[in-house]
């Protein structure tokens, strides 16, 4: 009980019981048990705010390390001079709270911590709470955030509707504008998204101006915060990550800004950037990875709290659920916290529309539900999506905030990979493995249960609503739909190829959920077959924005298609119950699947193909309208409708008839 540890810490001398004259290794290990119990946990757990408090007249510095002796602040005039300039002791608080203030105008000064433990160890460390941060992220800088807002700046935009009307790209600040094709100036930087009037060497848009037309809602942006594995310092060299290598949480990454020596240059142009998208109406969500560390025995909340902020196995090893040699104990308090705090000041002062959450299954349920409820106190509309899978970390089951768990986790959403595997077969093991898309045949059931929502699915997801369902085909991991293609149908002609690759990406955005483009997905874009391009040289990851030209077809269906979804409810309804009323199955054998969605006065048959061979399909007799066929959309043809009983749906495409006043159901 926690009243019997606060007993147990007054009787004794914790300095003496940890700093005697006992082997080091022997005191090393009582230290580490005793930050592992529940009883330090509970005792230590601490609410208040964490980090540099920056005000005009003062600044008060306060870190979280319980098993400190002392602590000092270490300023320094200029990061080039490696002696500080000054060492000021911070006073011990309740609570493992250390504290120094430091008085005047602190706006720029660069510091960190120098902790000697109670086992005598000492450290020093970048403070965990830095929101900016020297080139490299090695040293805190003290920051008046509201000199880093740009001119007009104001308040976040205002609520976004229901999930199910968000249409997600996602793209990597690198990738999107670094190709000579691109016609941008900021290459790589946050700024390349602030450019507009850009085009390609055959005249047409790029950018920003492309990603308004394409007509998607929100910009799903892979890692932007501070991550380890590209040097800022030497930006001249070739480097490439995606960024799933977290080194400051709460700071952006300096190899994305124009100046990463400069501080608060990396802060002002990532808000420009989230200022341009928003006054051009993209949302944007970022791609946040807690699950774990770089560097597990060099990060800032181990250099302050050594043993606390990761997951152990019985042995005392680090869990290893993510498979990249650490996992992080959302379980426990100064943890929870570390990751609400963080994500709230994200969405707070970057006005943060969103985000996606890697690994989620790592974290549990408890830690995702309570910063559900910290992101409604600022604006209720801002998405969470995360990669619910099964991870063997050392969890109880029924708090992994995965799949299965999903009815735990009400408006917190899913990537759903049974729809992934049921369009184009695994991305694992066997890469030829097929889907429905290239006529892997009983699939149709499994592809239905998908398209209505994921309902009814298996043990493995328990989805409550639609909006907890990430319909989506493609995504940065793996090989792009196209590349996959490649792979399973090797002896497809290109004009196959293209079918069945719209095919599926037609499926997605007609799909009940929230739909969920990569980045050049609807150019047919290549990685040159490589599935993990993590770090593969730009010439593979890079947007080759003469595709566009060349898949201008491919590009036009897809807005067509965004376009069609935007603008009829029925195509994103918001609870099973919806679906169950206005979704009738017409079609789910022989590679064709069809439903109809009908309310008062208007009904849509989809039908998608995936036969080598065009098909006859049979509909109620009536007056429709064509709106989509042989990879064309054609809203304008809803006033133009004829009669008929049956359609010609081309081979691997999709087809798509609107009627008015026949069966009235209502929503």
């Amino acid at each position: 009980m926690v009243e019997d540890f606060q007993s147990w810490l007054e009787s004794y001398d914790l300095e003496k019981l940890f700093s005697d004259k006992r082997d080091k290794e022997t005191i090393d290990k009582e230290m580490f048990l005793f930050v592992r119990s529940n009883d330090f946990d509970n005792y230590f757990s601490y609410d208040g705010d964490l980090g540099a408090l920056y005000e005009k007249e003062g600044t008060l510095l306060r870190v979280w390390t319980p098993t400190a002796k002392t602590v000092e602040v270490w300023t320094y005039a200029d990061d080039s001079i490696k002696k500080p300039s000054q060492k000021i002791a911070m006073v011990q608080k309740p609570k493992g709270i250390f504290e120094a203030y430091l008085p005047g105008d602190q706006h720029g000064t660069i510091y960190v911590y120098k902790i000697l433990f109670l086992n005598n160890r000492e450290s020093i460390t970048i403070d965990p709470y830095a929101r900016a941060t020297t080139v490299n992220g090695t040293k805190s800088v003290i920051t008046d955030l509201t000199r880093t807002n740009p001119d007009g700046w104001g308040d976040r935009l205002p609520a976004f509707g229901l999930p199910e009307e968000a249409i997600i790209y996602e793209l990597h600040i690198r990738d999107f504008s670094i190709s000579e094709t691109s016609g941008i100036r900021n290459k790589g930087k946050f700024l390349g998204l602030t450019e507009k009037n850009t085009k390609n060497p055959s005249g047409i848009s790029t950018g920003l101006d492309y990603l308004i037309d394409l007509g998607v809602t929100h910009i799903q942006v892979l890692p932007m915060f501070d991550y380890a594995t590209v040097d800022e310092a030497n930006l001249t060299e070739p480097q490439y990550n995606w960024g799933y290598d977290p080194l400051n949480y709460n700071v952006p990454e300096g190899s994305y800004s124009s100046n990463p020596f400069e501080p608060v240059n990396r802060i002002v142009e990532l808000k420009q950037m989230i200022q341009t998208l928003h006054d051009n109406g993209l949302r944007v969500i970022m791609d946040v990875v807690y699950n774990h560390v770089y560097d597990p025995k060099d990060q800032a909340l181990e250099r302050t709290v050594p043993g606390y902020f990761y997951r152990y196995n019985a042995d005392g090893s680090l869990a290893n659920g993510t498979g990249v040699g650490n996992d992080t104990a959302s379980e426990r308090h100064m943890m929870r916290k570390y990751i609400i705090d963080s994500v709230k000041y994200w969405a707070k002062e970057y006005h943060l529309d969103g985000f996606r959450f890697d690994l989620m299954g790592i974290h549990d349920s408890v830690t995702m539900n309570a910063i559900r409820e910290a992101l409604d106190k600022i604006d209720p509309s801002i998405i969470i999506i995360g990669e619910g899978w099964e991870m063997t970390t050392p969890l109880p089951e029924d708090l992994k905030a995965s799949q299965k768990n999903a009815q735990a986790m009400p408006r917190i959403a899913h990537f759903n990979d049974s729809i992934r595997v049921a369009l184009k077969g695994s991305d694992f093991g066997d890469e030829k493995d097929r889907g429905f898309i290239s006529g892997k045949n009983y699939q149709e059931d499994l592809l239905l249960r998908n398209i209505k929502g994921a309902m009814h699915l298996s043990s493995h997801s328990s989805y409550v609503d639609p909006e907890q369902v990430i319909q989506y085909v493609e995504a940065h991991d793996n090989l792009t739909l196209y590349d996959k293609l490649l792979r399973s149908n090797p002896n497809d002609s290109e004009e196959v190829r293209i079918k069945r690759h719209t095919l599926a990406t037609s499926i997605v955005l007609l799909s009940q959920g929230v739909p969920f483009i990569h980045g050049g997905q609807e150019f047919l874009r290549t990685k040159e077959g490589v599935a993990n391009s993590y770090n593969s040289p730009d010439e593979i990851n890079q947007f080759e924005w003469e595709r566009v030209t060349t898949f201008q077809k491919s590009v036009v269906y897809v807005k067509g298609l965004i376009a069609l979804r935007k603008s009829e409810y029925l195509f994103r309804l918001h609870t099973h119950e919806e679906i169950d009323a206005h979704f009738t199955t017409l079609s789910e054998n022989f590679n064709i699947v069809a439903f109809s969605l009908e309310n008062e006065g208007k009904k849509y048959i989809v039908i998608f193909n995936a036969n080598r061979n065009d098909t006859v399909f049979r509909v109620e007799k009536g007056k429709y309208a064509i709106l989509v066929e042989d990879n064309q959309v054609f809203l304008e043809r809803k006033a133009e409708a004829a009669m008929m009983e049956k359609i010609l749906v081309k081979a691997h495409t999709t087809s798509v008839l609107y009627a008015e006043n026949q069966n009235k159901k209502n929503i």
